[in-house]
C-alpha cells in the first residue's frame, strides 16, 4: 500500500531537507523506498550498519545522486553539524531525506541548530482515515486487536501479528533503549514500561510508579522521557491557561501501538482514540502550519473530559471517549454548559447518532474516519 503523506513528502523535498520521524516499524523505510522511485537515481544509507556508515562520514556517493537517504543518522555525534554541512554543501539538484524512530525534532544534540533548513513529517500508525483515503479494508475490532502498524494490521494470521508484536516490544526495550541512553537498569525501565501498560487513560503518578518500582520519581520522568523519545509512549497533559501550573499537573500517557495496551475494552478504545487525535494534530502542525495540541481537561473537582483539541491556546473541540455508553458523561456536560465548548461524546458502540443539548453523540468509526491525516 502507499502511504497518504508520500507526495507531500515528495513535494517538500524539492524545497528543503525533510525529516521523516516516526515509531520504529511504522513504514519509514518502505515509505522512504517508495518516494525514491521518484527520482532518477538514489542512495539509502543506515548509520546502523557499518559499511553504510563509512561512506556516510565520508559522503561517498556519486555526484549524480539525486536523493540522499540517511536513516538513524541522529545515532552519530554532532549529527545536526553534519546535517547543516550536508545540506549546505549538497549539489543544487541533490535531496537529503533524513529518516529515524526518535523525535529528531526535539532531540537535545550538540551542534548548531538546523533551523529553516528543513521541513518536519512524522509518519504514525494507520488510522481509519488513512484506511479510507488509500482504499485499504478495515474494521475498528481489527485496529484494536492488531494495533495500526502495517505489518501486524495487514497480516493474514492474526497469531502473525501476535509474533510480531513480541519481538517488537524486545527490540524496543533491548536495542532501542539501550542505543538511546546509557540505562543502568534495563529491569526497572521494562518495569515502568509494564505498569504504564496497565494505566492507560489515567492521570500518571511519578511518585506511585517510583514506589512500585523501587526508584526515585525523577528516575521514573526519565525513563518516560526515554519512551516518549523513541515513539513509544505519548503524553496528554491537561489543558490551561497558565502554561507553567499545567506543566505541574499529571499527564495521562499513551502508546503508540494500542496493541500494547493491558486493559478493558474501553482503554483500548480509548488508547486508539488518542492515537488517531494525534496523528490528526500532528497533521494539522506539519502540513497547516497551526499552533494544535492535544490535552485533557481536569478540574480539582474532579470533573474531567477524555480529550481537547486546542488551537493558539484555545479549545476548539471537547472528546468523551466511551465504549459503550450512550448517555451523556457528566463532565462533558458540566463543560460544555459552563463554558459553551463544542463537545462530541464518541462511542464504539452506538447504533443511533444524534445531538442532545447541543453535544454530539457519534459513532467511533464515523468519527475517527473524517480526522484530518
Amino acid at each position: 500500500m502507499e502511504r497518504y503523506q508520500k507526495q507531500a513528502i515528495v513535494r517538500d523535498l524539492h524545497k528543503k531537507m525533510v525529516l521523516l520521524a516516526g515509531p520504529r516499524q511504522a513504514g519509514k523505510t518502505t515509505l522512504s523506498k517508495s518516494i525514491a522511485r521518484e527520482f532518477k537515481s538514489f542512495v539509502y544509507l543506515s548509520y546502523d550498519h557499518a559499511e553504510d556508515r563509512a561512506i556516510i562520514l565520508k559522503e561517498a556517493w556519486l555526484p549524480s545522486v539525486e536523493l540522499i537517504i540517511l536513516d538513524e543518522i541522529h545515532k552519530m555525534r554532532k549529527w545536526k553539524n553534519y546535517l547543516k554541512g550536508l545540506y549546505d554543501t549538497k549539489l543544487p539538484h541533490q535531496k537529503i531525506l533524513v529518516t529515524g524512530s526518535a523525535r529528531l525534532e526535539i532531540l537535545n544534540s550538540e551542534g548548531d541548530s538546523l533551523a529553516g533548513r528543513y521541513f518536519l513529517h512524522r509518519l504514525m500508525p494507520l488510522s481509519p482515515a488513512e484506511c479510507e483515503l488509500v482504499h485499504v479494508d478495515y474494521s475498528l475490532d481489527r485496529f484494536l486487536e492488531r494495533g495500526g502498524f502495517p505489518e501486524p494490521f495487514l497480516a493474514e494470521d492474526r497469531i502473525d501479528a501476535d509474533r510480531w508484536r513480541l519481538q517488537y516490544v524486545d527490540s524496543l526495550l533491548r536495542t532501542d533503549v539501550l542505543d538511546f541512553d546509557n540505562i543502568q537498569n534495563l529491569n526497572a525501565i521494562r518495569l515502568v514500561f509494564e505498569l504504564l501498560r496497565e494505566r492507560v487513560g489515567s492521570p500518571v503518578s511519578y511518585s506511585s510508579i517510583a514506589e512500585d518500582v523501587g526508584i526515585a520519581p525523577n528516575t521514573v520522568k526519565k525513563y518516560i522521557q526515554i519512551l516518549e523519545a523513541l515513539y513509544i509512549v505519548f503524553r496528554v497533559t491537561p489543558f490551561s491557561r497558565n502554561i507553567a501550573r499545567s506543566l505541574l499537573k499529571e499527564p495521562k500517557i499513551y502508546f503508540f501501538d494500542v496493541g500494547l495496551v493491558k486493559g478493558d475494552a474501553g482503554a483500548k478504545f480509548e488508547n486508539f482514540v488518542a492515537a488517531c487525535l494525534l496523528k490528526h494534530v500532528y497533521a494539522q502542525v506539519d502540513y497547516q502550519a497551526k499552533n494544535y495540541e492535544l490535552k485533557y481537561l481536569h478540574t480539582k473537582e474532579r470533573q474531567e473530559v477524555d480529550f481537547a483539541l486546542v488551537q493558539d491556546k484555545t479549545i476548539e473541540k471537547m472528546i468523551e471517549v466511551k465504549h459503550a455508553n450512550h448517555s451523556i458523561e457528566s463532565s462533558l456536560r458540566y463543560f460544555h454548559e459552563k463554558y459553551q465548548l463544542p463537545a462530541v461524546q464518541v462511542v464504539k458502540e452506538l447504533k443511533n447518532e444524534r445531538v442532545d443539548s447541543g453535544i454530539e453523540i457519534v459513532q467511533g468509526a464515523n468519527f475517527l474516519k473524517s480526522l484530518l491525516l
